[in-house]
């Protein structure tokens, strides 16, 4: 145990787990679950961008490739932003979409407008479950990006608002719509690997000159270093994994454990590339520079979960699953499969033909084209409008929101308490015992 952390600790830390593991019992009884709710369908979906930074931007330039979308208002605090995605949805041929750019609350202004059908929320972390709470209780959908939230009690906001308002919640967890991801989803679905055992995921990517920026994610991405020490941003590698294992569609996360090692990366890249008058060097680094994970699952899967972000290293998001009759692993994609005429692994590639997914058939052309993360970003923007339109119920649901985002504050509960097990809430209240089906193909 860390011998920084006191009694006291400990203690609202256990308090706090337990707080957000009864949370919501007076909703559970008035609430009604919006696992496998459909959409209303709606022929042009109408959508209102909240955020209009990098990642908004960016994401902005996906969403108006799709025909049947209108982007009908904007929200920034920085006018120059605001300007800039409203330019940018002109473009395109649209309406001059609405502008709100009056401050980090004009979201509520832009939520009560009768023209929207759908939020995409692009804001930084702590912005991203407001403006979620705020559209819903106006009646739109709210899709955030990753992770959804940062507390458990942000999480039980959107399951029980989302319940209450019978509005969608949804995490864009982009890294579910990747090809090698998607393929493997369709051979865990099909028993390629026979029972499924145990899942590997990690968000491992070196973003220290972005953390030290003086603009961007710069501006906030490096103070929860500052303030917290378990996994910042657990999403990307753990959606895929949980889609393969059927989480809340038949099992369910149970419990974790977390530890984390010393920090070093922040402090010896500012000591190289930082003056020494800047402002920075009054900073405190507490977050150790690689966080592991291992979770249980209700059915006793279990899953690695890894960060680090402040590391020389190459990008991975690990993405493996073991079962009982193969193995995939990717960074470089390759699958080994029972009965293999050599005990090696084969590349994914040979296996397109048959286990490709209709997602990627059918947008895989121009989802490479359009360039976002390699396309899984036009095929996530897609499925979601085509869910929309069609009256489906989305793949991803606030209870995977919650889910994949509760390994944040449960691993600094964790850590806190010398990587102790700390269990996971039931944010489905029991739905998760019911097997359904998400992103079939």
């Amino acid at each position: 145990m860390d011998s920084s952390t006191t009694r006291r600790d400990l203690l609202r830390a256990a308090a706090l787990g337990a707080t957000a593991l009864g949370v919501s019992s007076a909703a559970a009884q008035q609430n009604k679950s919006v696992a496998g709710m459909p959409f209303e369908p709606k022929e042009t979906p109408r959508m209102g961008l909240i955020g209009a930074g990098g990642r908004g931007t960016s994401m902005l330039h996906e969403w108006l490739a799709l025909e049947n979308l209108r982007v009908t208002a904007v929200c920034d605090p920085k006018k120059e932003a605001a300007a800039k995605a409203a330019a940018a949805v002109q473009q395109r041929g649209q309406n001059p979409p609405a502008v709100y750019d009056k401050g980090e609350t004009d979201f509520e202004n832009l939520v009560k407008r009768d023209d929207i059908d759908f939020v995409y929320i692009a804001t930084p972390w702590p912005w991203h479950v407001p403006p979620a709470l705020a559209a819903m209780e106006h009646g739109k959908h709210a899709l955030i990006e990753v992770p959804a939230a940062v507390t458990l009690d942000d999480c039980w906001k959107m399951v029980d608002t989302s319940e209450r308002t019978r509005r969608h919640c949804i995490i864009c967890e982009n890294c579910c719509f990747d090809f090698n991801a998607l393929m493997v989803l369709k051979m865990c679905r099909e028993g390629l690997l026979g029972d499924l055992l145990h899942g590997e995921g990690a968000y491992l990517h070196d973003l220290r000159s972005i953390l030290f920026a003086d603009s961007g994610e710069g501006l906030w991405r490096r103070m929860p270093h500052t303030k917290l020490n378990g996994n910042l941003y657990p999403t990307h590698g753990l959606g895929p994994v949980a889609n393969y294992m059927g989480i809340n569609r038949g099992d369910r996360f149970d419990y974790m454990v977390s530890m984390s090692s010393p920090s070093r990366g922040l402090d010896q890249y500012r000591e190289q590339k930082i003056p020494k008058d800047s402002p920075k060097w009054k900073e405190t680094y507490v977050e150790g520079d690689v966080n592991t994970s291992l979770i249980k699952t209700a059915n006793g899967l279990t899953l690695t979960l890894s960060h680090d972000v402040v590391n020389a290293r190459p990008y991975s998001r690990v993405n493996a699953i073991t079962g009982s009759k193969g193995i995939f692993r990717d960074y470089p994609p390759r699958i080994y499969l029972d009965g293999a005429p050599k005990e090696e692994y084969s590349p994914l590639d040979s296996y397109k033909d048959q286990w490709t997914h209709n997602l990627w058939k059918g947008q895989g052309e121009l989802a490479r084209k359009l360039g976002g993360h390699g396309g899984m970003d036009f095929v996530m923007v897609y499925r979601f409008i085509d869910c929309m339109r069609k009256g489906l119920p989305p793949d991803i649901d606030v209870y995977d929101a919650a889910a994949w985002s509760a390994p944040g504050p449960l691993s600094f509960q964790s850590v806190a308490q010398g990587s102790m097990p700390v269990k996971f809430p039931d944010f489905t209240r029991g739905k998760w015992k019911e097997k359904r089906v998400n992103l079939e193909g």
